[in-house]
């Protein structure tokens, strides 16, 4: 007789066949999300990420030329930033130098809570040779060519916009201070490549919104919106009262209203 009792032969099978069934299971939901993802990657929209074109060695080394010239001693020769003076630019892309450039904050007048908007200091070329530079050296977002509106999204684009930019550009789009002494900038003077370089770069306390946050055809659609419908509503009516909506004018009848009924009680009473 065996010293070891062997356990009861039903017992056995009814285990094993619930390993099996496990097992059996697991595979099944191992194969069905599988599939799924299959399915997601086939049929889910590719973002249309902008490539940056090979650099054009004439205007990197003119751009190279300029950066030293102009840059260098805030952001360091080897682009990686200068302590207290200014930012690494490695990875910012040619979007980042294209606004901070084209909308002339850099080169930097003084330092402030926020760089201002003036007249550029580079030229158009110059403005491309630096970003061409730049972007052959630390790489990063690029604005892409061509149309960046897509007007046949403006009711889109609206959505998008309130949804994304009215809480610091407001609904008409002219701005409005933040904390810090920073403010977000009025859009009346933005062109489309200054919207859609600020959307991939983030400039001051503005998010970057890469392609996984707004698609490029949303981008179109939000700047088809501010150039086509939201600078066109500033002022529909006569005085735009600052550009922020209801608040100035609910306070205008607010005063004015008050005003007439102090004054016609005032009336009243002298006539008693």
């Amino acid at each position: 007789m065996s010293s070891t009792q062997q356990p009861p032969r039903g017992r056995w099978r009814f285990r094993r066949t619930k390993t099996v069934r496990r097992i059996t299971g697991a595979l099944a939901l191992l194969f069905a999300l599988s599939t799924v993802g299959l399915v997601y990657t086939a049929l889910a929209p590719t973002p249309q990420t902008a490539v940056a074109a090979a650099p054009d060695a004439e205007a990197v080394a003119a751009g190279e030329q300029l950066y030293v010239n102009s840059c260098i001693t805030c952001h360091g020769a080897n682009l990686q930033g200068v302590q207290d003076r200014g930012p690494s630019l490695v990875g910012v892309g040619q979007a980042a130098v294209y606004f901070q450039v084209a909308t002339g904050r850099m080169p930097l007048a003084e330092q402030s809570a926020q760089a201002p908007r003036k007249e550029p200091f580079f030229n158009e070329q110059e403005i491309d040779q630096l970003g061409a530079y730049i972007q052959a050296n630390g790489g990063g977002p690029v604005v892409p060519e061509g149309n960046l509106q897509d007007r046949e999204q403006l009711a889109k684009g609206g959505e998008l916009y309130r949804l994304n930019c009215a809480s610091c550009h407001n609904f008409t789009g002219q701005g409005g201070a933040l904390s810090q002494g920073k403010y977000a900038p009025a859009l009346d003077q933005a062109t489309d490549e200054e919207i859609y370089a600020a959307m991939l770069s983030g400039p001051e306390n503005m998010p970057k919104f890469g392609d996984g946050q707004l698609t490029p055809d949303e981008k179109r659609a939000i700047i088809a919106f501010i150039q086509n419908v939201n600078k066109d509503s500033i002022a529909p009516g006569g005085n735009s009262l600052g550009g922020f909506g209801p608040a100035p004018e609910g306070l205008i009848a607010f005063l004015v209203g008050m005003g007439a009924i102090v004054g016609f009680t005032l009336w009243m009473g002298s006539r008693t």
